[in-house]
């Protein structure tokens, strides 16, 4: 999606709605009991400049910080600038959750699915991917830059390493709804999954019921 094409405010409601009810119903009952503190990450790429809107004035009270609530639940979250300023970047703060939520998701679908350690590189590259595509709309949405997400854009995972949505639906329809969210908004990829109430385990039987039908 190219910076011109901003999505209306009500889409992107729907669009992080949509993580927040898939994290909390599915994702968030199988994390593994922990201390989810976020760890300290990297500065942010404006850490140092000249003052201007703080992060918390852009995501305060507004639905992009519900997606830092999810991503404060997950292993591997780190907040950037921990002690921010009026210079930090809002868009690096928003990356950083996508990506949490990236891999977190995929980690958690992985386990819940396949029993066993997926394969390396899997969990980087859809952290990654959430990043990029999740950044670059809160980037349009509020005209700013953000030379990190410009480094992720500018680099992205291979679509092959990427899972789909028939082999992780949670994370491959989170990847494939932002990937251009003003074509798939109004037509979910994996339907089904609005009707798996009883977490990874009922999304896993469903899987497996499509996979070898009777």
């Amino acid at each position: 999606m190219s910076a011109e094409r901003v999505l209306d405010e009500l889409t992107v409601h729907q669009l992080l709605g949509r993580i927040v009810y898939f994290h909390v119903l599915l994702i968030a009952p199988d994390l593994p009991a922990a201390d989810r503190a976020p760890a300290s990450g990297p500065a942010c790429c404006r850490h140092r400049a000249p003052a201007s809107r703080s992060p918390e004035t852009v995501l305060a009270g507004s639905a992009w910080g519900a997606l830092l609530e999810v991503a404060a639940e997950l292993p591997g979250h780190h907040r950037p600038c921990p002690r921010t300023s009026n210079a930090c970047c809002a868009a690096c703060r928003v990356t950083s959750a996508a990506a949490a939520a990236g891999s977190g998701w995929a980690a958690a679908e992985h386990r819940a699915y396949h029993q066993h350690s997926p394969a390396p590189g899997l969990l980087d590259a859809c952290g990654r991917a959430a990043a990029s595509r999740v950044g670059r709309v809160f980037a349009a949405r509020h005209a700013t830059a953000c030379t990190s997400l410009d480094r992720l854009t500018a680099d992205p995972p291979a679509p092959e390493t990427l899972p789909s949505v028939d082999e992780l639906p949670l994370t491959g329809e989170l990847l494939a709804l932002w990937a251009d969210p003003a074509a798939t908004t109004q037509a979910p990829v994996v339907s089904w999954l609005n009707h798996c109430t009883g977490g990874l385990g009922d999304v896993r039987r469903v899987l497996e019921s499509r996979r070898n039908p009777s």
